[in-house]
């Protein structure tokens, strides 16, 4: 017997009407029952609802699955950048670079996704694919000096150890340079590096002007003029730095007990209250403070180890401790006007 051949909705060609499609009439009469079932509450009849976890009646309470697969995210967000910060289906956008991280990287290595190396014919082409995917990354000028500067920005971060909200402050202030056409007739690389020095001192991790210009590309009076330009350009408005904010970086790397710390602080604010501050260095007046401190306690620091590690010649440490200790005598002895000599 031959079989009588059905014809398809996507059988037919243009111009033609559809051809009606034979079904089983018993089997579709079946499978409409069944999905008006499954949406149906089986005690009463009434409405489903899922809430992702459960399937529950919406009359009667009835839970009717309560094993079902939860296929959103198991963290919770309240705002969009925590979301961002918590999704993990693509990197968030970062203002450290140019692009906002929103462009396709083509790695270095020269393997396939199942680390196996290429072919040389392959290297070609992917080497070919990394030359134009640059030249798209970076469509004019501006988009290629945003890319050095915050490439710069990032290589002397990571050298002087500066967390990730100092990288972000710094590409944030050279950005807005950029944007307000401070660039011309001075260099990429002094903007970027006094853009860095101004984020230190806002986030309250300051660093010296020495280590500044130990990572910098430019000379210290180019950095030092650029800081100042963008200070006054941009209205920064940055407070000088405490000597205090010096304190836990060369106790630690000095390695001192906190009996240490906590004295030289005290010494700190004994010299502060006595205006010994104004003029002086922030970081000359920290390492005087942590050699004087170790004098009081357990700690034994040579001026000759404070100096190496706080880079700060052992005449200003010398000069400073002095100073330091004729503010604190003045204070025990309650004559704050004549301090008496160590």
């Amino acid at each position: 017997m031959t079989q009588k051949p059905t014809i398809s909705t996507y059988d037919r060609t243009e111009g033609e009407t559809e051809a009606p499609v034979e079904t089983d009439g018993v089997e579709h009469e079946q499978t409409t029952e069944h999905a008006r079932d499954a949406l149906t509450c089986p005690e009463c009849s009434g409405q489903l609802k899922s809430n992702g976890a459960e399937t529950v009646c919406t009359d009667c309470g009835l839970v009717v699955d309560d094993e079902q697969v939860d296929r959103g995210p198991e963290w919770r967000a309240f705002d969009a950048s925590e979301k961002d910060e918590k999704s993990r289906v693509g990197a968030p956008t970062t203002k450290m670079m140019h692009d906002d991280g929103l462009s396709t990287n083509i790695g270095w290595q020269n393997k396939d996704a199942y680390g196996n190396s290429l072919s040389g014919s392959q290297r070609k082409k992917v080497q070919r694919m990394r030359t134009w995917n640059e030249r798209f990354r970076t469509r004019d000028s501006k988009e290629r000096n945003l890319k050095q500067a915050l490439g710069e920005i990032e290589r002397m971060a990571s050298a002087l150890g500066l967390p990730q909200s100092v990288r972000e402050t710094a590409s944030m202030i050279y950005r807005q340079a950029l944007k307000n056409d401070m660039l011309p007739g001075r260099s990429i690389e002094g903007i970027a590096t006094a853009s860095l020095h101004a984020a230190a001192r806002m986030e309250r991790i300051p660093r010296s002007v020495d280590e500044i210009a130990a990572v910098s590309r430019v000379d210290e009076e180019e950095f030092k003029r650029a800081y100042r330009y963008i200070n006054r350009e941009l209205e920064l408005e940055i407070q000088p730095p405490d000597p205090n904010e010096y304190l836990p970086r060369f106790a630690s790397d000095l390695d001192v007990d906190d009996e240490t710390e906590h004295r030289a602080r005290e010494l700190l604010e004994t010299g502060k209250r006595a205006n010994l501050h104004s003029g002086k260095s922030p970081v000359g007046l920290a390492a005087a403070a942590i050699y004087a401190a170790a004098q009081f306690t357990s700690d034994a620091l040579t001026q000759s180890e404070v100096s190496k590690v706080t880079d700060i010649s052992e005449v200003t440490i010398r000069n400073r401790y002095q100073e330091l200790l004729e503010a604190d005598d003045a204070r025990l002895t309650g004559d704050g006007d004549s301090p008496v000599a160590a």
